[in-house]
């Protein structure tokens, strides 16, 4: 069975449990408590290089890490990830785009503000703020004319791009500023086997 090493809070753990629930996948689930250093160990070290989380283990025990690996990795052969390669240049694309201009400004400024921080972190924010807007303001302007990010169908594209700009607000991203994403946010949130961020999955077991 698949095994998932995440944590509660996670957007980048949560997109995997998003495709897991969308491809019906089995697996078992074991949530770090990051704040406890649970990622710092020897052990875990041994499963991510880079000791962070999200980790993919395999039935026969190697590991995939990072995100937009593990999505690409579970979406081989199915619809959510294209044959073509253009189309499915045009979701990597988008997967970089995610890491390089969004997940980092967006996800940042949502740790200061939940976890209390904000009023030290005020300078911080603000630069992420302006990163992080410059971002968003590129996605809306592609979603003007755009049902999804990667030709004419839902992939894991917006399963990736979806999961910090739903989350952005907790950052106090003014997101009523961006029509047209707030509209495909809620077009990913209407397909088959969505998951919420909290919810459940019936298809996994273990802690969480």
């Amino acid at each position: 069975m698949l095994r998932l090493y995440d944590s509660r809070y996670s957007g980048n753990s949560w997109k995997i449990r998003i495709l897991l629930n969308q491809l019906e996948r089995s697996f078992e689930r074991h949530t770090l408590d990051l704040e406890a250093g649970e990622t710092k160990t020897e052990a875990f070290s041994r499963l991510n290089r880079f000791g962070r989380i999200p980790v993919l283990q395999l039935p026969d025990g190697q590991t995939i890490v990072e995100s937009a690996a593990i999505l690409l990795y579970l979406a081989e052969g199915t619809p959510f990830l294209y044959k073509d390669p253009y189309l499915r240049a045009q979701v990597i694309g988008w997967m970089f785009f995610e890491q390089g201009d969004l997940q980092r400004f967006l996800a940042l400024s949502r740790v200061y503000h939940i976890r209390g921080m904000a009023d030290k972190m005020s300078q911080q924010i603000e630069r992420l703020h302006a990163d992080g807007y410059l971002g968003l303001e590129k996605l809306e302007r592609w979603l003007e004319t755009h049902e999804w990010l990667a030709g004419d169908r839902y992939t894991v594209a917006d399963i990736s791009v979806f999961a910090y700009c739903s989350l952005a607000h907790e950052g106090k991203y003014e997101m009523e500023r961006f029509p047209s994403v707030n509209a495909w946010l809620q077009r990913v949130r209407a397909q088959p086997g969505w998951l919420d961020m909290f919810d459940i999955s019936p298809f996994q077991t273990g802690h969480h």
